[in-house]
């Protein structure tokens, strides 16, 4: 059998694995790489601005294909540079992988030039991590960073590859199915379990089903399977921010998100439900608030496919730990046998419905600016009516929290946010990877103007490979939502969270041949969102809204979930005259 190189047979395993795309930045210790993939066209590189940037994109790809999102980057500062992205795919489950360049083996421990403990510094934010030292065992290395990734609770698997191990020759053979002697991930559920389960559900007189972006993560057959149960059972439907989507925002079964930005209604129902099913969620704190007043008396039953998340910080009466479509599947066969049917919650809809009329989500307007969550809602209306396959990521802040409050999602797999890290910057990489995926699809990034400048430099990225990618600035010339807790807990003490010395975002983005457009009043925003959506090529929106406005309904830090503001006037104090005319 002919030997190839470390980097030859990296390559080619990559292909085996059926990898298209790769998202990285040159560096000495991974030049060999790159001259294999000069060689091999099939898989087509996307040159980033920043290694940052690399891995949001890769995120961006995997969350919007399903598929494992490739991260190719060099030794020392490309590696360090990639740990923020890297973290946020471990705590949202993205299945990702990500190569890294390594000074020569004998170099390593020695202080070499761009020299890192790549495996101890990201042993904490990766599923598994590799250092492989023998060009034999390379192949066998990168299979199984892909089976690890893409298995059980998907996340981020790193392999780190020493620079003389990629010159390095040995044979190449495909490896065999992955069988690892000690990562095995329980796919199916305790059958006793699945009949608690079923019988839990069918006694329940005030149901409701939670869930998480665990179900996307399971595929489509998991969404299909969410939205079978909740029309078996008749029982209502909440989500995380990661879970939007998975059941459609247009059923009248939706309640909305829930947590510190939820609706009323979604954290009323946790809390007097006296049955939660917990599916492919993990009890975030932004979801309980305050534990010990978290839904005190109903019965839990959660659905997770990551062990170590159950009773990790609610305690549940059943856990079925499973993948979530296997488990949903056992379930609805098994009550479909027993004959169940829908049960009668007339009182619990009333109930439900009553908190539904504290509308919860209306915010006033004023006419002369525009409110941000009209921005959004129009942006909504506007996208809907074109009829496309329409693809939302978003940075992080209040702009994130208004999009998934009043941007509607019917599938899965079409919102892209950074949940459980919350990284700034992460919206735009994460529109370019989606739109490599979905090249057909309109691609908006709806950001704040201080968080797009995070990874902004990816522009140049977008245009170097004629992406038509949107992004759609909510700008207030604050970083929003940390200006929204210095007003409403430090009585507005704006402690360095003013935006000053904005760029002009219209022309930067034409700088970088983008086509820019400023909308600066209600009356230019519907006229500004058409253009945005009709305008070929990447274009960039500097949409100017009210500076002031909060994101509301808010549970504040260490509060219950039913302690919800829905408007300043129940914060006694803390707020000023001008913020509350403004608000």
């Amino acid at each position: 059998m002919a030997e190839k190189s470390g980097a030859d047979i990296l390559v080619e395993c990559l292909m085996d694995l059926g990898v298209d795309v790769v998202f990285g930045y040159p560096g000495g210790a991974v030049l060999p790489i790159y001259d294999a993939l000069y060689n091999h066209p099939k898989i087509k590189h996307v040159l980033v601005r920043h290694e940052q940037g690399a891995t949001h994109m890769a995120e961006g790809y995997a969350r919007s294909t399903g598929k494992p999102g490739v991260v190719l980057v060099t030794s020392g500062p490309g590696a360090t540079n990639a740990v923020t992205g890297i973290t946020d795919a471990l705590m949202d489950s993205i299945p990702m992988v990500v190569i890294t360049g390594q000074v020569a083996t004998q170099l390593i421990g020695t202080d070499a030039f761009q020299e890192a403990d790549t495996i101890g510094i990201t042993r904490h934010c990766t599923k598994h991590n590799y250092l492989v030292k023998d060009p034999g065992k390379l192949a066998n290395v990168i299979h199984e960073a892909f089976h690890i990734a893409t298995t059980g609770r998907p996340g981020p698997v790193l392999v780190d590859i020493p620079k003389n191990v990629q010159v390095a020759t040995a044979p190449y053979r495909r490896p065999a199915a992955i069988a690892h002697a000690s990562y095995r991930p329980q796919i199916d559920a305790d059958p006793v379990a699945i009949e608690t389960a079923v019988e839990m559900l069918a006694a329940a007189e005030r149901p409701i089903i939670y869930s998480g972006g665990g179900v996307i993560n399971s595929g489509p057959e998991a969404t299909r399977l969410l939205r079978e149960l909740a029309d078996i059972t008749g029982a209502p439907v909440t989500s995380t921010l990661m879970g939007l989507g998975a059941f459609p925002a247009s059923s009248p079964q939706w309640l909305g998100m829930l947590g510190m930005h939820g609706t009323y209604e979604s954290n009323w129902a946790m809390n007097k439900a006296d049955l939660i099913l917990c599916v492919g969620a993990r009890f975030d704190d932004r979801v309980t608030g305050r534990l010990d007043a978290f839904a005190p008396n109903s019965r839990k039953i959660h659905i997770d496919i990551d062990r170590s998340s159950i009773n990790k910080t609610v305690e549940v009466d059943l856990a079925l730990v499973a993948d979530v479509a296997s488990a949903l599947s056992d379930i609805i066969a098994l009550w479909n046998k027993r004959g169940h049917e829908k049960a009668d919650l007339a009182e619990w809809w009333a109930r439900i419905d009553g908190w539904r009329a504290r509308r919860s989500l209306d915010y006033p307007e004023n006419g002369a600016e525009i409110m941000p969550q009209r921005a959004i809602a129009d942006l909504y209306s506007a996208t809907k009516a074109t009829g496309k396959d329409v693809i939302i990521t978003t940075e992080v802040g209040q702009h994130q929290m208004w999009a998934a409050q009043h941007f509607g999602f019917d599938g899965p797999n079409k919102w892209l946010t950074s949940g459980g890290l919350g990284t700034m910057g992460y919206g735009f990489p994460a529109a370019i990877g989606a739109q490599m995926g979905n090249p057909d699809s309109l691609v908006i990034c709806i950001a704040g103007d201080a968080s797009i400048q995070m990874n902004i430099q990816e522009m140049g990225t977008a245009s170097q490979y004629r992406l038509p990618v949107k992004i759609f600035i909510l700008n207030n010339e604050y970083m929003g939502m940390v200006r929204q807790w210095q007003e409403l807990t430090y009585e507005s003490r704006y402690s360095n969270s003013y935006s000053d010395s904005l760029p002009d975002f219209v022309k930067l983005g034409e700088a970088y041949g983008w086509t820019g457009i400023r909308i600066e009043g209600p009356q230019e925003l519907e006229a500004g969102i058409r253009q945005m959506i009709d305008t070929p090529g990447p274009v960039i929106v500097d949409c100017r809204v009210a500076k002031l406005s909060n994101c509301f309904p808010m549970i504040p830090s260490g509060a219950a979930h039913t302690d919800m503001l829905l408007d300043p006037s129940q914060v006694e104090g803390t707020l000023s005259d001008e913020a509350k005319a403004l608000v």
